[in-house]
């Protein structure tokens, strides 16, 4: 059905949230050095989201390229017009940004996330211009940490700008890795992109791991290996 509910996950890249649910989540834990309750909700839905928004804002932007590159994706295909596809990322990084502005500690997570809807606006509407901007969309993914930190009402210790710095170099990875790809002639024939994306997840285990608890590091391969199941439903890159 055109705009139905395929359409929007797959113009939203669902697939890799669970990334995003990582990511947050360990925010959450860092600062709390343990669960950290009913809380994390706030900033788990609103980042969700900003990141789905974001991609649908990606997919506008990138509408004419990838009727010539990849024109399997929602727009070219006809399955939603851009005017849509536009409406639904507006709503889904407004709706974001709202959740933190209205998260019951958050009193400086609205203006985190007011930051992080710039980055990501900047990075969609430059990145097939600059090369430069593969960095917006690591600081993109960065920002998560930060702003799930103001969001449950706690300070940023160094863990979690720990956290945050390897999330940007791992997405600094992956984009690189995709700009390499994109310019080859053949593509590579294991789905290095995908597993990235989903690894980042490990590398979130990995530190809580390292500064909680043992134990994390499976919560971080579960949800590499979810995002991959959801991946073989929905493309994440």
């Amino acid at each position: 059905m055109k705009g139905g509910l395929d359409t929007l996950f797959t113009l939203g890249r669902v697939s890799n949230l669970p990334t995003v649910w990582m990511n947050v989540l360990t925010a959450g834990v860092l600062v709390g050095s343990g669960w950290p309750g009913r809380a994390l909700g706030w900033p788990l839905l609103a980042l969700s989201a900003l990141y789905c928004g974001g991609m649908a804002l990606n997919d506008y932007f990138d509408r004419h390229v990838d009727g010539r590159e990849q024109p399997f994706r929602p727009i070219p295909a006809g399955k939603i017009s851009p005017d849509a596809a536009l409406a639904w990322a507006i709503g889904l990084l407004a709706g974001g940004w709202l959740l933190l502005l209205l998260a019951p500690a958050g009193s400086g997570a609205w203006r985190s996330g007011l930051l992080l809807v710039f980055v990501i606006w900047a990075y969609d509407r430059f990145h097939k211009k600059y090369a430069q901007t593969v960095f917006l969309m690591a600081a993109a993914r960065a920002l998560v940490y930060p702003t799930t930190a103001w969001a449950l009402g706690a300070s940023w210790p160094a863990v979690v700008w720990i956290a945050a710095a390897a999330a940007f170099l791992w997405t600094l990875a992956i984009t690189v890795a995709a700009r390499i790809e994109n310019a080859r002639e053949d593509r590579w024939g294991f789905p290095v992109i995908p597993w990235m994306i989903a690894g980042l997840s490990v590398v979130d285990g990995a530190l809580l791991a390292i500064f909680v608890s043992p134990p994390w590091l499976l919560a971080g391969i579960l949800a590499t290996l979810l995002t991959r199941l959801g991946q073989q439903r929905i493309r994440g890159d």
